[in-house]
């Protein structure tokens, strides 16, 4: 696969076509450049008032922090957390109930947090799925970084069947993807910014 699918946020039976075949799918116009806009400067803001936290990895007694396994410093989203996390919070929801239609996914919630890199830092090769729960279904990722250019490298790439697809984090674009599938955040050369989010079953 050269290049990824491509579907609106609002033509869920697209997307689930291109999620049932490949496993993954770019969503175009999401979120639009106003969205955009109100995203980056409510995680800015938050950055400037200490408001993220160096992410961990694994989960329940073993989580623990590994900046060499990963690097960024996040920010969980919820009703409380601005009207253009909410928005999008909503957009999600919106998502969610679509593609379980398309789908039957069974996905009940939603979960997102804003990523912030520095420079250099990386995520290694991972899945979002635990392996001791299958709760999370669907991961996408949301970009919101200002005037990227190729040579500031920080490529999400995707791990399918089909062979590698490094996708660059361009504001106003985003991927979403089977949670299974693995995938790395590779290192870049300037401070990249992104929302990660999560369609999942019930805990």
């Amino acid at each position: 696969m050269h290049s990824l699918p491509v579907a609106a946020l609002h033509d869920p039976a697209t997307l689930a076509a291109a999620l049932s075949a490949y496993g993954v799918c770019r969503l175009s116009g999401f979120p639009d450049p106003r969205a955009t806009l109100a995203l980056r400067t409510q995680l800015q803001d938050l950055q400037g008032n200490a408001g993220l936290q160096p992410a961990e990895v694994g989960r329940g007694e073993g989580v623990r922090l590994r900046s060499d396994i990963r690097g960024d410093s996040t920010h969980w989203l919820d009703a409380d957390s601005g009207t253009a996390a909410s928005n999008y919070l909503a957009d999600l929801e919106t998502l969610r109930a679509s593609l379980n239609r398309q789908l039957f996914l069974g996905m009940d919630e939603v979960e997102a947090h804003f990523a912030c890199y520095p420079i250099g830092a990386s995520y290694q090769r991972h899945s979002d799925r635990f392996r001791d729960s299958d709760s999370r279904v669907l991961s996408l990722v949301t970009y919101l970084n200002e005037a990227w250019l190729p040579e500031h490298g920080g490529a999400l790439r995707l791990y399918l069947p089909q062979g590698a697809v490094d996708v660059m984090p361009l504001a106003g674009t985003s991927i979403c993807f089977l949670s299974e599938i693995e995938h790395e955040v590779l290192p870049a050369t300037r401070e990249r910014l992104s929302i990660a989010a999560w369609l999942r079953r019930a805990r």
